[in-house]
């Protein structure tokens, strides 16, 4: 993809040992330049792939991950068959030092088959890894996953957590767009997706402006930046992400984690229900339910129940753990009627 988008912005100075609170909570993306620079997994990377590998053997279990394999003619990218009722790609099961293997294998192959490793728990597969390769959250106990392949391309799609990528081998292209160009995007199926997140249908190697014009109006507001081994990207909850691994071995760990409470469900949710029971409604009766939701969500405040007694206020009320589960039960038992 040839575009001319603005840098996204760099912030100077973070202690990789103890992330401050204000970038946790930063609403907008920043990359963080050599923020696990000293990380030994980057120090071994930047000799070779094959030391890279060897180094990540010693932590590896002897279990399968799911792999997903592509021809060369995919170049890599992980999304959808022209008809959108099926993969460009499949998935194989197989242990990871192999999977590590078979990468080696095509370092110098110039059009090799795709082979990704996406979001691995990295507690579960590389047992000891984040003891000499973390990053400090303090309190925050963030979900720590790690993706492993070669030249790969990941369309843009947005995921509801806060996110920090630490690029630890190879070089990755990011480019992200605010979450309002959602409509300028083309996102795909929301429930028939490549990885879990509804993802762009443009090709960014190759978009074609006549399917998806609005795409014209997306680049617009794009920002990008290419990262090395030891640099980072802080992306904020629902940005649009694109990710391009730029050589023939690559290796990203992330870290996600929310500003809500574990126990709250998923907004996803929320929508595939409201997407059941309020979008096919008549028009007059769609904006009298707008406004109900403007009402009791959108612009919920301390008055809006200040009028019931405090002890009846029910889901009204604020939210904890207690209260999610009664609701939820509540839900599912209207659900199953």
């Amino acid at each position: 993809m040839s575009l001319v988008a603005e840098a996204i912005a760099e912030v100077d100075g973070i202690d990789a040992a103890a992330l401050p609170e204000a970038l946790l909570r930063s609403t907008r993306p920043c990359v963080l330049r050599g923020l696990a620079a000293q990380w030994p997994m980057v120090r071994v990377a930047n000799t070779s792939a094959q030391d890279a590998v060897a180094y990540l053997k010693g932590f590896a279990r002897d279990t399968a991950v799911t792999v997903s394999v592509a021809p060369p003619q995919a170049s890599g990218r992980v999304s959808y068959r022209d008809d959108l009722l099926g993969f460009d790609f499949h998935q194989e099961k197989a242990p990871l030092p192999m999977v590590l293997d078979r990468l080696l294998q095509h370092v110098a192959d110039p059009a090799p088959p795709t082979i990704y490793v996406g979001s691995t728990t990295i507690d579960t597969w590389l047992p000891g890894f984040r003891e000499h390769n973390d990053l400090g959250f303090g309190a925050l106990q963030p979900l720590a996953s790690i993706w492993i392949g070669n030249r790969t391309r990941v369309p843009a799609h947005q995921d509801f957590p806060d996110n920090i990528a630490c690029v630890v081998a190879g070089r990755r292209r990011f480019t992200v767009f605010p979450p309002e160009q959602l409509q300028n995007l083309y996102i795909g199926p929301l429930e028939y997706t490549p990885a879990g997140q509804p993802v762009s249908l443009v090709d960014f190697a190759a978009p074609d402006f006549a399917c998806y014009p609005k795409f014209a109006e997306a680049l617009r507001h794009a920002q990008v930046a290419e990262l090395g081994p030891g640099d980072a990207v802080l992306i904020p909850s629902m940005w649009w992400h694109h990710i391009e691994a730029l050589d023939p071995f690559n290796v990203l760990v992330n870290y996600w984690w929310r500003q809500s409470p574990a126990w709250m469900d998923t907004p996803m949710n929320a929508l595939m229900l409201a997407i059941m029971s309020v979008r096919d409604l008549p028009p007059e009766q769609r904006e009298i339910w707008r406004e109900v939701f403007r009402h009791y969500v959108f612009d919920a405040d301390a008055h809006t129940a200040a009028h019931i007694p405090e002890a009846a206020r029910g889901m009204l009320a604020p939210i904890d753990e207690t209260r999610m589960r009664e609701l939820r039960a509540r839900l599912l038992q209207r659900l199953n009627r």
